[in-house]
């Protein structure tokens, strides 16, 4: 069983950084992919970005430019930091892990910025 821990979320102005911290219980490069998503108030969760097992990125636009998704092996951790913060980035953040056909979620780390 697989499991998430994600790490670093908080209340910060617009204009500001955070980053935030995905632990996996199991080796990271064991996932096909890993991503983060992020889900706001009363709106579905979207997917925000994505690295694959070989290392490939993609990003959504809204975020491209100030949000870097990372990973370091040695620590099985992903991180995601996020730049430049402004208020609609405000929402819950998740962590995703997929490991062949199974789909696996942290429990998510709150993100608010105050304009």
């Amino acid at each position: 069983q697989v499991q998430l821990v994600e790490s670093g979320g908080g209340l910060v102005q617009a204009g500001g950084s955070l980053r935030l911290s995905c632990t996996a219980s199991g080796n990271i490069l064991d996932f096909a992919a890993m991503a983060w998503y992020r889900q706001a108030p009363g709106r579905e969760r979207n997917l925000i970005t994505t690295i694959t097992q070989d290392g490939k990125i993609g990003i959504i636009g809204s975020v491209k430019g100030r949000f870097t998704i990372s990973r370091d092996s040695d620590k099985n951790t992903l991180y995601l930091q996020m730049d430049s913060l402004k208020p609609e980035d405000t929402a819950v953040y998740y962590c995703n892990a997929r490991l062949r056909t199974d789909n696996y979620w942290g429990q998510g780390t709150q993100v608010t910025v105050s304009s």
